[in-house]
C-alpha cells in the first residue's frame, strides 16, 4: 500500500476549505439480493433526508447488493465511470442536491480484461457532488475476515484490497473515505491533511457490532477531531447474515448527535458546525501535539541496544 490519496489528490494544503456548516444524513438499509429494488430503497431514502435539508447523504456498505452467492456480487462490477448502478448514484445526486457517498458498489480491477470470468472486483466507495459527477474514489483497503464457528467471512475471496486512500476537498472540509473494518485501523485516518469529516459506509456483523460498533466510531471521531458519519446495514440478509445497524453521526468531542437505533431501515440526520469543530480543536490542540514515531524512535536500555 501506498499513502498517497485517491483521485481527489491533495498535494499540500494550499486551498482547503474550512468546513462550513451543513446537515447530514446516513442511511440504514436493509438490502437484498434484487439490485432494483435496493436502488429503490436508496433513492427513497436519499430523497427523505434531502426533503429534512441535508446536503451530505451516506449510504450503507454493500447497498446495491446483498446475497447468498458472493460471485453474483462479483459479476455486478462495472467499469469505473460506467454503468446503471453509477448512473443511478449520478441521477440520485443530481436530482436532490446533495453530495452522495455511494456507500459501496462492486468495481471492476483496471487489469481485468472484462467482467466475463471475472473472480474478484473492488469493494468501492464514490463520492457524488450535487452535478453527478464522480470526484473521488476508495478502494476498500482492509477486507474483513471474521469466524467465531457459527458465523464466517472472508472478503478477500471475492474482493481485491485497494492501495490508495480516498480523500477530497469538499464545501463541508476535508473528506476520509473508509468503509467498515478499516475503523480498526486507525492509522488509516492519520494521513495528512487532517480530515474534518470521515465517512464510514458499513455492514458491520452483530456481534462485532454489540462489541465495537460505537467505541470504534467514538475514538475516530475524538482522536481526529472530526465528525463522523457512521451508515450501517441492518436486519437479517437473504445469505442468513444478521448486521448491526444503529447508524450515527459522532461529533469531535466524541458525542452522538444523532443515531437510527432501531434495527430497521431509515435516516439519522444532525448538523454538522463549523463552529463546533473548530472550538474542540482550539480547546485542545491534540493534531497539533502529534509526533508519529519511526522504529528507530522506540526508547531501548543500551543493554537491550547490544544484543
Amino acid at each position: 500500500m501506498t499513502s498517497n490519496l485517491s483521485s481527489a489528490n491533495l498535494s499540500d494544503d494550499a486551498g482547503r476549505g474550512a468546513l462550513q456548516d451543513a446537515t447530514a444524513a446516513v442511511v440504514q438499509m436493509s438490502s437484498t439480493d434484487d439490485v432494483a429494488r435496493n436502488l429503490g430503497e436508496a433513492r427513497r431514502w436519499v430523497e427523505a433526508a434531502a426533503r429534512e435539508g441535508a446536503t451530505l447523504v451516506v449510504l450503507p456498505e454493500y447497498f446495491c447488493w446483498i446475497g447468498t452467492d458472493e460471485r453474483e456480487r462479483v459479476a455486478l462490477a462495472e467499469r469505473f465511470g460506467e454503468g446503471p448502478i453509477q448512473a443511478a448514484l449520478a441521477a440520485l445526486a443530481r436530482e436532490t442536491g446533495v453530495w452522495l457517498v455511494g456507500g459501496t458498489m462492486p468495481i471492476v480491477p483496471d487489469d481485468a480484461a472484462g467482467n466475463g470470468g471475472m473472480e474478484r472486483a473492488y469493494n468501492a466507495c464514490l463520492l457524488i457532488d450535487p452535478s453527478g459527477r464522480s470526484v473521488a474514489r476508495y478502494d476498500k483497503l482492509h477486507l474483513f475476515s471474521f469466524s467465531d464457528g457459527r458465523e464466517q467471512h472472508a472478503e478477500a475471496d471475492t474482493m481485491v484490497p485497494g492501495e490508495r486512500i480516498g480523500h477530497a476537498a469538499t464545501p463541508f472540509g476535508e473528506m476520509r473515505l473508509s468503509i467498515c473494518y478499516d475503523l480498526r485501523f486507525p492509522e488509516l485516518y492519520r494521513v495528512a491533511p487532517a480530515p474534518d469529516v470521515i465517512a464510514v459506509p458499513a455492514a458491520f456483523t452483530h456481534a462485532t457490532g454489540l462489541a465495537h460498533w460505537e467505541l470504534l466510531l467514538r475514538a475516530r471521531a475524538v482522536e481526529n477531531q472530526a465528525y463522523v458519519l457512521a451508515a450501517g446495514q441492518c436486519g437479517t440478509h437473504p445469505n442468513g447474515w444478521r448486521t448491526f445497524g444503529r447508524s450515527m453521526i459522532v461529533g469531535p468531542w466524541g458525542e452522538i448527535l444523532a443515531s437510527r437505533d432501531e434495527a430497521e431501515p431509515g435516516i439519522a440526520i444532525a448538523r454538522l458546525e463549523r463552529g463546533a469543530l473548530s472550538a474542540v480543536r482550539a480547546r485542545l490542540p491534540a493534531l497539533m501535539h502529534r509526533r508519529i514515531a519511526a522504529p528507530a524512535d522506540i526508547a531501548t536500555s543500551p543493554a537491550m541496544r547490544r544484543r
